[in-house]
């Protein structure tokens, strides 16, 4: 907890075990002044209002330690609105009184909250096509994104240069199949150097070509020049293990290697 002073103070009993503990909690008290402060000074900042002190006391050291990593990017970016990325799909389970606390402020959801898909678009406009030339509105375009990760790697602020090149090789499998679907065919654009030393990108672009798809909004833009995610780990290797694919109708895209592993969108111009 933080005490009137602006100390944070932390209670631990006397075993081996915990005293270990102690030791760790001392060991980043840089890091925890900086929580503390920011807990103090940025009331939205999500990730570290629900920070604490006492919880991460009982985490062994190691724990502590990829706790701190998940939350880097708040206590270093104290204007955040959340403020923090798991490093890997286990962390929802083994810092469950973290994250649950964090999903249920975000969300404004309680514990016993349960999340519901309907896919029934039946009530929306005329069974279920809805023209928005009723509604006084002219052609729009629409684009409707998923983002996915595969638990077979760590989630993308812990991933290194190796693996994100291994993630690209396995998404490649993927995308040939897609490519080879008249429905879809497309072309796959990476901006990985190359996948190690002396093997090539086969999909390499030019520089140009990356800014006109930016341009385009096909691609994303340079994650290395965003503060947020480069606190977070998540713009590290840059530019490896990044790019997309493309449809041939330019309808479908996807993204690999973003703030989520695969950003899957579709996207269209009319009226319904």
């Amino acid at each position: 907890k933080i005490e009137p002073t602006g100390a944070v103070s932390v209670t631990v009993d006397s075993t081996p075990a915990s005293a270990s503990k102690l030791l760790s909690v001392l060991s980043y008290s840089d890091e925890l002044a900086k929580i503390a402060k920011t807990k103090a000074t940025m009331p939205d900042n999500i990730a570290i209002q629900k920070f604490d002190f006492d919880y991460f006391a009982t985490l062994n050291p190691d724990q502590q330690g990829r706790l701190l990593q998940c939350i880097k990017t708040g206590w270093e970016n104290p204007d955040s609105g959340l403020g923090c990325y798991a490093m890997a799909p286990a962390d929802y389970d083994e810092f469950a009184p973290y994250f649950d606390a964090v999903c249920q402020e975000y969300h404004k959801a309680g514990a016993d909250a349960v999340h519901t898909t309907d896919w029934d678009a039946s009530a929306v406009g005329e069974g279920g096509v809805l023209d928005v030339t009723k509604l006084g509105l002219s052609e729009l375009s629409m684009r409707v994104r998923v983002g996915r990760n595969l638990t077979k790697f760590n989630l993308p602020g812990a991933m290194d240069k190796a693996e994100r090149i291994e993630f690209e090789k396995a998404m490649l499998k993927a995308f040939e199949k897609l490519t080879s679907d008249p429905a879809y065919g497309g072309k796959v654009y990476s901006l990985s150097p190359d996948f190690g030393a002396g093997v090539a990108n086969p999909n390499l672009i030019s520089p140009e070509k990356y800014n006109e798809l930016v341009k385009a909004h096909v691609m994303f833009k340079d994650m290395d020049a965003d503060p947020y995610l480069k606190s977070a780990g998540i713009a590290s290797d840059w530019p490896y293990g990044r790019g997309c694919w493309q449809s041939d109708d330019k309808q479908c895209i996807v993204w690999f290697g973003e703030e989520d592993q695969l950003r899957i969108m579709c996207m269209k111009k009319g009226t319904k």
